[in-house]
């Protein structure tokens, strides 16, 4: 894959950390390196909801745990990564912003997402409810210019009071305002995102899951995000992981918002890559069992679904394969589209000329062979 389409017989040259050619092997005048027909190459996966992977989380592990998290989805192709928080107290947040700040800044990570702590009660899936807060524009701006350039996008619920005011303090710092965790009526989240979609780039977190369901009286956050969508005015998570959505739900968001407006995500928690077991999510225990993890209750039981356990790659696999989804689109939602919702295209999510050497090498059923990342080969041998 090259300049945003399919290449049969592709070459991919890199010269330093930058791509220097990209395209048909034909269109290449130096020496051609020895034919390789069973491999895919695809610009290194960018994964903009992430709280973890490898056995450790974002939330709350140290620098070395943070490292092995990274490392984990590295190696699996995510060359380009947002490190996601959940709702926790003000203090624990900033504290976790300045662990995170230097590894930001030494483009280890892309930045930080802070999932909460702004979110509906109603809708708050595996964040701590003595965690949430009512909106609050000052506790935001202290945040945000206690670590300055490091958070890079912000869950919040739109119908919560002075969400507005949160939507200007993001802008004006530079970060992603996302839609998300929400119990809003359609007209509510329609009206949030026309006032929010004209002034930047826009994103709704993880759509269908913790927000109102979508019903034919009652269309609620899903309804609105899609239609934004389809109109060109934000990009839409999607965790499909078979876990999440069901693949069907998958292949129709695609059919109406295209790839252009949809980011896949994973999700992820500590369990990425990891055997089944109990793991941790912030303040909150998470048990893993069959590849699903959902808080685990005190008798034992278990509750809502608290993040994921798939790499980007895996839920590209499952894009494709389960949902039935063409490759093309499939990638470009897994590179370009969150590039862009970066503010990173095309420095990274696409193969051509001058973007940064990030590349997937996998075989055809989308299983990773090799990684680089930077011009510098990525180490799998934990894989």
């Amino acid at each position: 894959m090259a300049g945003g389409r399919l290449v049969d017989d592709g070459l991919v040259v890199t010269r330093g950390d930058r791509v220097a050619f990209a395209g048909p092997a034909a269109g290449w005048d130096g020496v051609l390196p020895p034919v390789a027909p069973d491999r895919l190459l695809l610009p290194g996966l960018v994964d903009v909801h992430c709280h973890g992977g490898g056995g450790a989380s974002f939330p709350d592990d140290d620098l070395a745990g943070v490292a092995t998290a990274i490392a984990a989805h590295r190696r699996q192709g995510t060359t380009t990564l947002v490190a996601s928080l959940v709702s926790a107290p003000v203090e624990v947040l900033r504290t976790r912003l300045e662990l995170l700040a230097p590894l930001v800044a030494a483009g280890e990570l892309a930045g930080v997402h802070l999932e909460g702590p702004f979110l509906s009660p109603a809708q708050r899936g595996a964040h701590d409810p003595g965690a949430l807060l009512p909106p609050d524009p000052d506790v935001l701006r202290e945040l945000l210019a206690g670590a300055p350039g490091t958070v890079v996008s912000m869950t919040l619920a739109p119908e919560l009071p002075r969400a507005g005011e949160l939507v200007k303090v993001l802008r004006a710092h530079g970060v992603l305002p996302s839609f998300g965790h929400t119990d809003a009526d359609a007209m509510t989240v329609t009206t949030a995102i026309r006032s929010a979609a004209g002034t930047g780039r826009l994103s709704a977190t993880h759509l269908f899951n913790a927000m109102a369901p979508f019903a034919s009286r009652a269309p609620g956050p899903v309804a609105a995000c899609l239609a934004a969508a389809a109109r060109g005015e934000l990009v839409v998570e999607l965790i499909a992981d078979g876990v999440h959505l069901d693949p069907q739900t998958v292949a129709t968001v695609f059919d109406l918002a295209g790839p252009d407006h949809i980011a896949l995500v994973t999700d992820a928690m500590a369990a990425a890559g990891m055997a089944d077991g109990d793991y941790q999510l912030g303040a909150l225990p998470v048990r893993v069992a069959g590849g699903t993890a959902r808080l685990a209750g005190p008798d034992g039981g278990t509750g809502a679904i608290a993040g994921g356990t798939a790499r980007l790659v895996d839920v590209l696999r499952c894009t494709v394969r389960d949902a039935g989804v063409p490759l093309l689109p499939a990638v470009l939602a897994a590179t370009r589209t969150p590039a862009m919702l970066l503010g990173r295209f095309p420095q990274v999510g696409e193969l051509i000329p001058g973007a940064r050497a990030d590349v997937l090498v996998t075989d055809p059923d989308l299983v990773p062979v090799a990684v680089l990342r930077g011009g510098a080969w990525v180490d799998r041998e934990e894989s």
